[in-house]
């Protein structure tokens, strides 16, 4: 028992370490694409005050321009002009207003208007409404520089990121997304393989248990009656031989592990009644067994009778266990529209809410002896071959818990 919690704890561990890799992973793919973002930004701004820069030097260069003797600019003075102009037309990506300290627009570039133009100092009014709600969000946006033309004049050029610059800046976050979509399957391929390594586990050991109790309940078999004729009391061979026939029933359950057990038409009521015939003789006397059927669900459920009795036999035995020998224990047969639903509720130590659904698993057992497989047949047993449910539908510590199976019924 301690070695199967021993690896179910590991494959805990080896969960959390797979999640604790992914975030890591995620969060340095993140920190990088953040970083590429904010340098682009850093660039985009740089280029913003370049092109200030040139505003400025165009705004005064007719106060700084050398004529020669026939009144015309010198040739150096043009080119740079010229190289200015460059740098100003030089910007196909950054969409930019120039305003002045009125707020009048007096450049715009690189936005797209409702109404495309050639002549800037032609707006449509459409243009003009669009160009000023610009203008009001970008006065609440960082993207600002201020130029300084001269003593009296100030312009501000106000700019957006460019769309690259915008399409990067969602990129964390699609890459975000790929990543986690990636772990997500890789996590689920895992837990398949890991399911499926866990099933073949359970079929070996399931058919090799039937196998080896084959060969010595044959024996036991013979023994019997061997015993009824060499004239033993009759009731004694009679008990002996009901807890060999228990055994050969038991040797059955296991083989079916593994392979889609044949079902039949079954009253649920009758199913209930039959599978714990057994168990009374056998719980307590200081238990009360109390079986309420429900005559609308007298039919319809399509079940492996050997295997139903087999969840309803480790349901009793638990509840008693969790009772102490000593309590009551209510079995219920409800209806509802799609299925039939069986309510197994005792009156002992209760379960712990965080361990509603670890009480399923392989290895958990809240017993001093006890692997802690019990539960986890019954759920594979209902959910895997009869394609209904269990859980716990309500538990306290201390008073009590109750189990509910749902079972599709057979529509008409």
């Amino acid at each position: 028992m301690a070695n199967l919690r021993n690896i179910y704890d590991s494959r805990r561990i080896w969960k959390v370490v797979f999640l604790a890799i992914s975030l890591m992973l995620v969060a340095l793919f993140l920190y990088i694409s953040n970083n590429l973002v904010k340098d682009l930004a850093e660039q985009e701004r740089e280029r913003m005050e370049i092109w200030a820069d040139a505003t400025r030097e165009l705004a005064t260069m007719g106060n700084n321009t050398e004529f020669d003797a026939d009144g015309n600019p010198i040739e150096s003075g043009m080119a740079d002009v010229d190289f200015l102009f460059s740098i100003i037309e030089g910007n196909h990506n950054i969409p930019v207003l120039l305003v002045d300290d009125e707020d009048n627009i007096l450049d715009h570039r690189n936005f797209r208007l409702p109404e495309p133009t050639d002549n800037p100092l032609e707006e449509s009014p459409a243009n003009q409404e669009y160009l000023n709600k610009k203008l009001r969000h970008l006065k609440n946006s960082e993207n600002k520089i201020d130029i300084i033309i001269d003593d009296s004049t100030t312009q501000h050029l106000y700019y957006e990121d460019s769309t690259l610059l915008r399409r990067l800046s969602y990129f964390p976050y699609i890459q975000l997304a790929v990543l986690i979509l990636f772990f997500a399957i890789a996590y689920f391929a895992l837990m398949s393989i890991k399911r499926a390594e866990q099933n073949k586990v359970w079929v070996g050991l399931s058919k090799e248990t039937a196998h080896q109790l084959g060969t010595p309940i044959s024996s036991l078999m013979a023994w019997m009656q061997l015993l009824d004729s060499m004239g033993v009391d009759h009731s004694i061979v009679t008990d002996m031989d009901k807890d060999v026939k228990r055994l050969s029933t038991i040797a059955d359950r296991f083989s079916k592990i593994g392979s889609m057990p044949d079902k039949e038409l079954t009253s649920i009521n009758e199913a209930v009644v039959t599978s714990l015939e057994y168990m009374r003789a056998r719980i307590p006397k200081r238990v009360d067994l109390q079986i309420h059927t429900n005559d609308q669900t007298n039919n319809g459920v399509m079940l492996s009778q050997t295997l139903f009795a087999w969840v309803m036999e480790n349901l009793t035995k638990n509840a008693v266990d969790a009772m102490d020998g000593e309590g009551r224990l209510d079995i219920t047969v409800e209806d509802s529209p799609n299925n039939v639903v069986i309510l197994v509720k005792d009156t002992g130590k209760g379960i712990a809410r965080k361990n509603f659904k670890n009480v399923f698993n392989p290895g958990f057992t809240t017993k001093k002896r006890g692997w802690g497989l019990g539960l986890t047949l019954v759920k594979r047993i209902i959910e895997e071959y009869h394609k209904g449910q269990i859980y716990i539908q309500e538990s306290e510590l201390g008073k009590g818990t109750t189990f509910c199976i749902e079972l599709p019924k057979v529509k008409s």
